[in-house]
C-alpha cells in the first residue's frame, strides 16, 4: 500500500473546559478502565470508560503526542475517535527524524 493510501482516523480530544487536541492519527493508545487499549483505523465501533493515565496519539507521519488524562470515555465509529475527559493536557511531543 502506498504511503498516501494509508487509512487514518480523525481524533478529537476534549476536556471539560477546553479542547485538548484534534487531527489525523494512525493509532491511539488509551488508558482503558481494564488496562491499555490500542485503537487503529477501521477498528470495530467501541464505547468504553477510560481512567487516569497517558493517552498516546501517533500521527500518520510517525510523530507522537502524549497527553495526561483523567477519567472520561472514548467513542469510536467510522474512523472517528472522540475522547472526552475531565482533565487533559499535552505532556510530550516527539517527532520522527527523517
Amino acid at each position: 500500500m502506498a504511503e498516501s493510501e494509508k487509512t487514518t482516523m480523525k481524533v478529537n480530544i476534549v476536556a471539560a473546559d477546553h479542547p485538548v487536541w484534534h487531527g489525523e492519527a494512525a493509532s491511539v493508545t488509551i488508558p482503558a478502565s481494564e488496562g491499555g487499549m490500542g485503537i487503529l483505523p477501521d477498528h470495530e465501533p467501541v464505547l468504553t470508560v477510560i481512567k487516569q493515565g497517558t493517552l498516546t496519539v501517533v500521527e500518520p507521519d510517525g510523530n507522537r503526542h502524549m497527553f495526561d488524562v483523567s477519567d472520561g470515555f472514548i467513542s469510536f465509529d467510522s474512523n472517528k475517535l472522540t475522547v472526552a475527559v475531565e482533565r487533559g493536557r499535552d505532556v510530550q511531543y516527539s517527532s520522527v527524524e527523517a
